[in-house]
């Protein structure tokens, strides 16, 4: 096995960082919304093949918190392919409140079917239906702010689920601003796996594994 000093160990926890930071940077770029282009609502975060959360960027504190919960929840209940993409928002599925959106995919390598690791990120839609515009409403309960999604699929081998996407869409008051944002948090995840994947090819995945597995224990 693959011994790491502290200078190692401190290396690949900057380059595991830089993924979630890189995410976060083409999910603002590529945003419609002022809520992801301007306010920077949103966080990105990278998962080993369990789960377990591995690293993310400075963005939201409370949605890093939170977001490990809906990772799992996604984990329990759809079996992840290459090209797939699970969406929730659920506050009962380790959301927070529901405009907040988030997506998982899974990072495969080559010639492997099973997920060597997971990235997800969040985002505050600027709308997600209920009672009143934006979604903010004071609520007696849940069915008043707005739509709640459990872990369903967005996208299947690359391409979106068109049920989920309209059903998506017709919940919100502007779909067009709505598409545009989740389009940004597909490219963010795509990002974020090719990143992984390159870091695997060039020091093997076997030794990235072992340094997510060392980067988890140091930080337990």
């Amino acid at each position: 096995m693959t011994y790491f000093s502290s200078v190692d160990l401190e290396l690949y926890k900057h380059r595991l960082t830089a993924v979630t930071e890189e995410m976060g940077a083409v999910l603002q770029q590529a945003g419609f919304s002022p809520n992801i282009t301007a306010r920077r609502d949103f966080s990105c975060a990278l998962f080993d093949a369990e789960g377990s959360m591995v690293a993310h960027a400075a963005h939201i504190p409370v949605h890093l918190g939170s977001t490990p919960l809906s990772v799992r929840a996604a984990l329990d209940s759809i079996r992840m392919c290459h090209g797939d993409v699970v969406i929730l928002n659920d506050p009962y599925a380790g959301g927070t409140h529901l405009p907040d959106v988030t997506l998982v995919a899974p990072v495969c390598l080559a010639r492997n079917r099973r997920p060597f690791a997971y990235v997800a990120d969040r985002a505050h839609h600027a709308d997600i239906g209920g009672q009143s515009p934006g979604s903010m409403a004071l609520s007696s309960d849940i069915y008043q702010e707005g739509f709640r999604l459990p872990p369903v699929h967005l996208q299947r081998d690359g391409k979106y689920s068109r049920d989920t996407l309209a059903l998506f869409l017709a919940n919100t008051r502007v779909a067009a601003e709505r598409l545009g944002d989740l389009d940004a948090q597909v490219a963010a995840l795509s990002a974020g796996a090719a990143r992984v994947r390159d870091l695997a090819d060039k020091f093997s995945g076997a030794t990235l594994k072992h340094a997510m597995d060392e980067l988890q224990v140091y930080s337990s």
